[in-house]
Parts: structure tokens; sequence; C-alpha cells
């Protein structure tokens, strides 16, 4: 479904509608059903629509433009794998780090996990977003009280492209996937890419969510992602996890402003050594053992991601897209 017919979903998400369902197409030819079991916020922002639900399945859960974003089973999976496989490769700790979107705040609830950080910085377009998960996301709240926690409502792309070179340790690009007529597509660009290690430090890292990528879709999104990646980047790694809540695996793409040997490869016994030196509180699911799984790919992957060509450009108007999960609410039976 289109995004238009998307945002035709929301207003129709009330408290009058338990008895229905969500049914999301993760494909053409595979959908599947949800049960809703309470709305906790229904409406539409000036960019998009907005609803939080508890689902039978998967609890908590945030819907952008009718899709799911995020999950209170399992967004910790997410997030902790978007977020610290970076931070514990960095040479000495992450001082300053960059968000774009994460409107929910998750990314920088993990971000703050680590004492190094200075300062963080996250850029949402959407206030709206923000402040519904703020009011219906009780796990993220510390992030609002912390005091290396700068929220800015604008534009991601503008935002960094206006920050001096050199600013970021880190810049972690958390956004929307990349769909046509979408509001984020020309963030996953080579031009988009080059801004990105500019603003970086020396021996900053950079990594986005990069889309489904499992054995069937990881090409959609995540290996071109991968490829126009090296165009700009020395060094470039693409790690996988499965996620439940998405019914696939989800891939990132990791950059180095400055290689590192042997990229993302760290024993077991450094990274839980990392994690207890860095990390404050205890994580939910990554670990030495599950860490060493991220990057280890199927042969299917590999070979796919060595011989990807297509590289994502505004100028020549090249661009990969996902499908558009869109949701609709069917009665329940």
């Amino acid at each position: 479904s289109s995004p238009a017919r998307d945002r035709e979903v929301a207003p129709e998400l009330r408290p009058s509608v338990m008895s229905k369902l969500i049914e999301e197409e993760l494909e053409p030819g595979f959908r599947a059903l949800y049960k809703i079991e309470k709305v906790l916020h229904s409406g539409q922002s000036q960019f998009q629509t907005v609803d939080i639900v508890d689902l039978a399945p998967f609890g908590r859960t945030l819907l952008i433009d009718g899709m799911i974003q995020s999950c209170q089973i399992d967004e910790f999976v997410y997030h902790e794998c978007l977020v610290h496989p970076a931070m514990l490769l960095h040479a000495t700790g992450v001082k300053t780090v960059y968000i774009g979107g994460g409107g929910e705040c998750s990314t920088a609830r993990e971000v703050l996990r680590h004492a190094s950080v200075t300062k963080c910085t996250m850029v949402d377009i959407d206030a709206e977003v923000v402040n519904f998960c703020k009011m219906h996301l009780p796990e993220n709240a510390g992030v609002h009280t912390d005091p290396r926690f700068e929220l800015v409502i604008d534009d991601a792309k503008g935002q960094l492209e206006g920050a001096p070179d050199g600013s970021y340790d880190l810049i972690i690009m958390d956004l929307d996937d990349p769909l046509e007529g979408g509001p984020c597509y020309q963030l996953y660009t080579k031009e988009f890419y080059e801004t990105c290690l500019k603003k970086l430090a020396p021996g900053g890292i950079f990594l986005t969510q990069s889309g489904q990528a499992g054995l069937k879709l990881h090409t959609s999104v995540f290996t071109p992602i991968n490829a126009t990646l090296k165009t700009v980047f020395k060094q470039v790694v693409g790690y996988t996890q499965a996620v439940y809540s998405f019914c696939d695996e989800w891939g990132w793409n990791m950059a180095f402003a400055t290689p590192r040997e042997g990229g993302m490869a760290i024993p077991v016994a450094e990274v839980d050594a990392l994690i207890k030196a860095r990390i404050t509180g205890e994580l939910k699911f990554l670990d030495g053992e599950s860490y060493q799984g991220l990057p280890a790919l199927s042969k299917v992957h590999r070979a796919n991601l060595a011989k990807e060509t297509r590289v994502m450009s505004v100028a020549t108007g090249t661009f990969s897209f996902m499908h558009s999960q869109g949701l609709c609410v069917a009665e329940s039976k």
C-alpha cells in the first residue's frame, strides 16, 4: 500500500476498536495479523501519523505512518545492536554523538549508558513523536533528564550539514526505512555520506540502520547501502541480527573514518571487558558471545555484498527502496 493509504489508517485505531487486528504486508504475498489490545495514542502530527498501541504478541508498539517501528518485547535487541558495537570499537571511548532520527529516544538511552559520553545530540523532525513517546514509553524517561542529552527538533540532514567538520566521534542514523516517496531516502545516498565523513572526528565511526537483511530481502537496501558507503569510506562492515517483531533479520552498516585492523572483530573476553568498563548497567541482549554473531554473515550475504554495484546518489537519481509495509485494520473474527 502507498504512504497515502497508510496515513488513512491511524484515525481508525481508537479505543472503540479493541477487537480489531492490525494487518501488515511484510512483502508482496506475505502478510501478518496482530491483535490490538489497547490504544494509548492515535493522532496525526505535522509530518506523519503516530500510533502507540499494545499488541498481543509484542507489547507496547510505536507505529509511524502505519508501520511498526519499535516494540517493547524486543526493542532492546535492535537498539543494543545499533549503538553498542560502534561504541565498543571506538579506540578511546566515544565522547560526542549525533543521532539522526530516533524519536522514541531508545537509541539515546543506550548511548547515554556509556560514561565516556559528554554530549549526545538527537535531531528528529517531529516534536509530536518525541512527546508522545515521552508520555508512553517510561523506559526512556531518564534520557530527558540527562544533562548530556540535547534534543533538536529539526531536519537531521540540515543540522548535520551545519555542524563544524570533525564534530562527532559517532554519527548514528536511526532513520525511517528508505521508502519510495518517503522522507528519508536521500539520507541513504553518497552525497549525504560524504557529509557524514566530514563531520566525524579522527577515529570516528558512522553507523546506519539498513533495513531488512534476511536471506531473501537483504539485497533490497542492505547491500546497496553497504556499496554506497564504500564509495566514501575506506572501511565498511555490514552486520545483521534477527529481530522477532520485524519478522526478519535486520541490517546495519558501520563505516570507519580511520580503518580499524580486523574491522568489527573483537574476542569474546575483550567484548565482555569493554562492556564492563564502559557501560552502566547490564545489557539485555549483547555480550561477548552474541557479539561474535553480528558480522558472521551467511555465504549468500557475503556473495551479494561482494558483487553489489548499486550506488545510491542524488546526482544520478539512483535509489533503492524497501517494500512499503503498509498496515490496515481488519475486523477480528
